[in-house]
């Protein structure tokens, strides 16, 4: 940890997590798992990638988010006819009025936000998806030759309905690189889809208190790159990742069933989810169980699967336990 924040401070900060959970448990009945995956990837200063069949809350939980977050929000909905200027913007006409003169002046789009959340982005064309690509990595946008900033922290939340594929595009592997974590969000239990009966379809309105602004969510993206990440770990992290490579001395499994695997980037993701999710649980350092814990969410969105794998009916989470399988913890 930093010399300049006080033990104190640095627990104080930790908790305002805690508080952000609780937050958005006020609207969402259940999930406790995909909320925990959403808030590790905004400490970790990463992108994240939804997905599940419609009716599942996915908007509902990006917008609790937004509503716990003192920060600016908006919410695009994906469709064929978008352009990219309705994303990034565009340049309107002005006219002075004291000089008569005319000049162009940008106008920022949506993307201008630190939440955005990309709703159905898988339903726009590729040349609409790409228009997000720089603004994901770089955190800017170039339009006509000049480089505007976002503002920070600057966080994508997409979701895609995973089983309707009439009038979709599939997002490329480049694209789906930039996220983070993909998310898979399931059906609840029957206690929770009660519980959601029950909230959902009465008079009392849900109202998510804003618990955390863009300060304190930058400071803690500062604090994830301090938590103590041991050398076993980091070795385990390299070999999972370099045995997702369908190369000689990989996995059988994975030979059969992954045409293309994971690169270095996953392992940036891996090691910094893993230092997030530590710091989520009130832990200053990275445990094996942390890493455990966020394989899938990292890897699944970029693992190519063969024909093989289709005609075995193997997902990407076949795979990743494959995986763990197959390349143990050191010493364990």
């Amino acid at each position: 940890m930093s010399d300049a924040t006080t033990e104190p401070e640095i627990e104080a900060q930790v908790a305002r997590l805690g508080e952000l959970r609780d937050a958005i448990g006020q609207a969402i009945v259940g999930q406790a798992e995909v909320v925990e995956q959403l808030l590790i990837g905004l400490v970790a200063g990463g992108h994240c990638l939804l997905e599940g069949v419609p009716g599942l809350g996915k908007t509902l939980l990006v917008r609790s988010l937004g509503q716990a977050l003192d920060l600016g929000f908006h919410r695009i909905q994906f469709t064929p006819d978008l352009m990219p200027s309705d994303i990034l913007g565009t340049e309107i006409l002005e006219e002075d009025h004291g000089t008569g003169k005319r000049h162009f002046k940008f106008q920022p789009g949506p993307v201008f936000t630190h939440l955005l959340l990309a709703d159905e982005l898988n339903r726009t064309p590729p040349k609409t998806q790409a228009a997000l690509l720089e603004a994901m990595q770089e955190h800017t946008v170039s339009y006509a030759g000049v480089t505007h900033v976002l503002p920070e922290p600057f966080f994508v939340l997409a979701t895609q309905n995973p089983l309707e594929q009439a009038g979709t595009y599939p997002l490329p592997e480049a694209q789906l690189d930039r996220f983070l974590l993909h998310i898979r969000v399931d059906y609840p239990s029957e206690a929770e889809e009660r519980g959601i009966l029950v909230q959902t379809t009465g008079s009392h309105t849900v109202r998510v208190p804003k618990v955390m602004d863009g300060p304190s969510i930058l400071a803690l993206q500062a604090r994830v790159r301090e938590v103590h990440l041991g050398e076993d770990l980091l070795d385990w992290i390299t070999r999972l990742v370099r045995a997702s490579r369908p190369l000689g001395d990989a996995p059988q499994d994975i030979r059969q069933w992954v045409r293309w695997g994971a690169g270095p980037r996953a392992g940036q993701a891996l090691v910094l989810s893993a230092k997030a999710r530590a710091l989520l649980h009130g832990r200053f350092a990275a445990t094996r169980e942390d890493v455990a814990a966020l394989v899938a969410p990292v890897l699944r969105h970029r693992l190519l699967l063969s024909f093989a794998a289709e005609a075995e009916q193997k997902g990407a989470d076949d795979v990743v336990a494959a995986l763990l399988r197959d390349v143990p913890y050191p010493g364990g």
